[in-house]
């Protein structure tokens, strides 16, 4: 019975062991550091940076109402979302005239080149940071003992550092762009059957752009938390060092310089 009772115990706990023994090795401490810290909130913001714009849908509008008594007042509603391909986005104009009912037409604009330079670069920071803290809390010793690590390290980060830049200042210009060209005032500016007396034409649902409006916040977010970042791993790269050493350097050769004079 013992030994019976004994290997139901091994076989329960192997599964266990199996799932904790990767996490073992990892150094949790390290995370109260800066350098583990921020790439923590680096992971987070890239996640929220490139959820909030990728998973946006939003919604524009308009009345037209026909002075001829055959026909209803007509509603129009368009839809739009990520990549933000506007000039693709269908919507039907009525037409007062007896003998057509509507014309197809298109939202202006494409703004798919930002939106999805910014998404791209969220995901790509979200693979990278993850990658860098399995590095940094699994492997820290080959991280500080092979000196090739702390100087890709920090050369990616100064790259990210300046993508995001970029990016969430496109981000930005673009979005207010996509205001403009979904606002109700542009989608009746566009139709043609508001431009006479045949129609009385008036705005009707406002698009919410709260979302994206938060996901260009996030990008100057990330921006900052990049550049933050270079310093400290900077002191992790042989440059610090180097530097250090060079300072040092001449203080230690005035300082001889002035105890052999003293001897004389």
């Amino acid at each position: 019975m013992s030994s019976t009772e004994s290997s139901g115990r091994t076989a329960d706990k192997s599964p266990r062991e199996q799932v904790d023994r990767p996490l073992v090795g990892l150094r949790w401490h390290r995370l109260e550091e800066p350098l583990g810290f921020i790439k923590v909130l680096q992971w987070l913001f890239a996640i929220f940076a490139f959820g909030s714009c990728g998973s946006y849908s939003g919604e524009t509008g308009a009345t037209v109402r026909c002075n001829n008594e055959a026909k209803d007042v007509s509603s129009i509603l368009v839809s739009f979302g990520y990549p933000f391909r506007l000039n693709r986005v269908q919507y039907e104009m009525p037409l007062c005239d007896d003998d057509s009912t509507s014309k197809t037409l298109h939202l202006m604009g494409d703004f798919s080149a930002p939106a999805e330079f910014f998404v791209t670069l969220g995901i790509f920071s979200f693979f990278y940071t993850m990658a860098a803290l399995v590095l940094y809390l699994r492997f820290h010793k080959l991280y500080t003992e092979n000196k090739r690590f702390p100087l890709v390290d920090f050369c990616v980060t100064v790259s990210f550092t300046f993508f995001w830049l970029v990016a969430a200042a496109a981000w930005g210009k673009g979005l207010t762009d996509i205001k403009g060209a979904t606002r109700p005032s542009s989608l009746t500016a566009a139709m043609s059957v508001c431009h006479g007396e045949e129609a009385v034409c008036s705005a009707g649902a406002t698009p919410s752009m709260g979302l994206v409006n938060i996901s260009v916040l996030f990008g100057f977010i990330n921006f900052f938390l990049w550049a933050g970042n270079c310093w400290f791993v900077f002191k992790e790269t042989p440059w610090h060092g180097q530097s250090q050493d060079q300072g040092q350097g001449p203080s230690q050769e005035s300082a001889t310089e002035q105890g052999a004079v003293e001897k004389q």
